[in-house]
């Protein structure tokens, strides 16, 4: 079935010019890109965009995280969309990531992974509407 899902290159793989590198992984594994966008975001919107986490200690260094530069917000289309590309990228903490996953390739650290990707088709649904100005859905 196919299925749209979101995703985001982070700051760190943009400060490090790997955006090109990652969207060419991406679709050499299949997947379309049906738009993208690269943006600084503003607080409030990361902060909303990621509201689930308020009450977590992290909360707070990620939404300083996100808004610390450019990322490239993108949508991507394919069969099972959602959970392939959760596969593609791999496990949030690199060190535990499946070799030639996108995070196990390019992240830094568990903090500095690189990417975003939804965890959900509700989650995909969700993200997809929260930047659906600036991705023109």
């Amino acid at each position: 079935m196919k299925q749209r899902t979101f995703f985001i290159v982070k700051p760190d793989a943009v400060s490090r010019n790997l955006t090109g590198r990652i969207l060419a992984e991406l679709e050499g594994r299949g997947f379309v890109i049906q738009a993208l966008h690269r943006a600084t975001l503003d607080r409030q919107r990361v902060e909303t965009f990621y509201a689930e986490h308020k009450e977590r200690p992290f909360f707070g260094s990620l939404c300083d995280f996100m808004t610390s530069g450019p990322v490239v917000l993108g949508c991507l289309e394919g069969e099972d969309a959602v959970t392939r590309l959760r596969t593609v990228v791999g496990a949030t903490d690199p060190n535990a990531a499946e070799p030639l996953t996108i995070r196990r390739m390019f992240a830094i650290d568990k903090g500095s992974n690189s990417v975003h990707a939804s965890d959900s088709e509700a989650s995909a649904a969700r993200e997809l509407n929260h930047f659906k100005d600036l991705l023109g859905l």
